[in-house]
């Protein structure tokens, strides 16, 4: 697919840094606010931000048909709701403006002034409104670790594992973006020589590296969306951090699964990553081995080499980086995931959120939560402050971040970061 704003040899006359996650191939969406600005809509370049707002008030997307307050909200809804091809079309309008060799922005001070704005100025906000959030269990690397963990090491994947991408709906109120504290939870637990259970806070609080897809239309109840026709819907990628209170899910979990150990909180990066810019960054992903059902088979390449990392900041100290992972390891990718989650007729909204579920690699340096980086508590994880964790202490921060690497530039998400706050008493 020819994208005009992927064009590897694009250079812009907004300074980005080398090392920039924000290049003029990248251009992810987001919505800020600021002392003086209500929260609107915006794209990333560089160290900057540009307000959509702004540009589309005073003329510069006016050959684009778009309607106006399309980008003053808070939510990038209904932006989204246009569709891929028109959100498609506003980032190439985007990319042409910050071209380095075109004056219509670039030479306009007083635009340039009033559009354009440095990023420790603004508060970024959650991007969308979301409807409907369901989190998937799709990483064969991690549905193993887990079973070896906790059910029989010789048939750690239950039998429906490779025969569908497993999924559950989660708590779409309580997704919270980048930099919001999570308050550690609190519910019941009951260790293995105990009795009765006892509530109190979570003992054992863990982070889980994730990614999240967003869709771009509605369909109506009744109707599915193929494999074929999935990423028509899905407009782009977040970070995603899924909390996880594992002492309080190993008590609730059966025979339901997760409820208050999952609920309290989710935690995303602020910039939606679109589809578009990844597009070069395909891979094949691991083999299907039995062959899915007709419904799930797919053509082409649908993973996307996306590297991964997260890292503990204690209260006082250097921060840690303790796994090291990538997207493309998923055994089930994104198209096969909407077409599965629609194929019963559940109707898809424009908003809604698809986690990945834990993302963990073949080694255990890239493991993508402290359950298995610390191996269900046997192996603590030495921090480079001295101190060691089995999982998320109180005012522990965890960052995740993540990007794809082409020779030229990177596709970056930023970060998805969030401190831990004592229990509420």
């Amino acid at each position: 697919m020819n994208i005009a704003a992927n064009n590897p040899e694009l250079k812009s006359w907004v300074n980005v840094p080398e090392d920039s996650h924000f290049p003029i191939q990248n251009l992810p969406f987001g919505i800020f606010k600021t002392k003086y600005l209500n929260p609107g809509a915006c794209v990333a370049i560089g160290n900057k931000v540009l307000d959509l707002t702004y540009l589309n008030n005073n003329g510069f997307l006016d050959d684009l048909g778009l309607p106006q307050g399309l980008f003053n909200q808070a939510s990038l809804n209904d932006f989204f709701r246009l569709g891929k091809k028109r959100v498609r079309e506003v980032r190439n309008k985007v990319s042409n403006l910050l071209r380095h060799d075109n004056p219509e922005l670039r030479n306009n001070s007083i635009a340039v002034e009033m559009a354009l704005i440095d990023m420790k100025e603004v508060e970024m906000l959650l991007p969308v409104y979301v409807q409907n959030y369901t989190d998937f269990y799709s990483s064969i690397e991690h549905a193993t670790n887990v079973g070896i963990m906790f059910r029989d090491p010789a048939n750690a994947l239950l039998p429906n594992w490779k025969h569908l991408p497993v999924g559950y709906h989660g708590r779409a109120s309580s997704i919270v973006v980048s930099g919001t504290p999570v308050i550690r939870p609190k519910g019941q637990t009951k260790a293995p020589d105990q009795e009765m259970p006892v509530f109190g806070p979570t003992k054992r609080l863990d982070f889980e590296l994730e990614m999240a897809f967003i869709t771009c239309g509605d369909t109506v109840q009744g109707e599915s969306v193929t494999v074929a026709d999935a990423e028509d819907m899905i407009v782009g990628m977040v970070l995603f951090n899924d909390w996880s209170a594992r002492d309080v899910q190993v008590w609730e979990y059966v025979p339901l699964g997760p409820f208050l150990a999952k609920n309290f909180s989710s935690s995303v990066s602020p910039w939606v990553v679109t589809l578009d810019a990844l597009e070069p960054f395909r891979v094949q992903g691991p083999v299907q081995d039995p062959p899915v059902l007709p419904y799930l088979q797919f053509k082409g390449k649908r993973n996307f080499d996306i590297q991964l990392s997260a890292a503990i900041q204690p209260e006082k100290g250097p921060n840690t980086v303790i796994s090291n992972t990538n997207f493309k390891h998923m055994y089930w990718n994104m198209a096969q995931q909407l077409a599965h989650h629609s194929v019963n007729g559940c109707n898809i909204e424009t908003g809604d959120m698809y986690a990945s579920g834990t993302i963990s690699g073949p080694t255990p340096d890239s493991y993508g939560s402290m359950l298995e980086l610390a191996w269900k508590g046997t192996k603590p994880i030495k921090l480079a402050d001295g101190s060691e964790r089995i999982f998320i202490n109180d005012h522990d921060e965890v960052i995740i971040s993540g990007y794809a690497q082409h020779a030229k530039y990177k596709i970056g998400f930023g970060e998805v970061r969030s401190k831990i706050l004592p229990a509420t008493k």
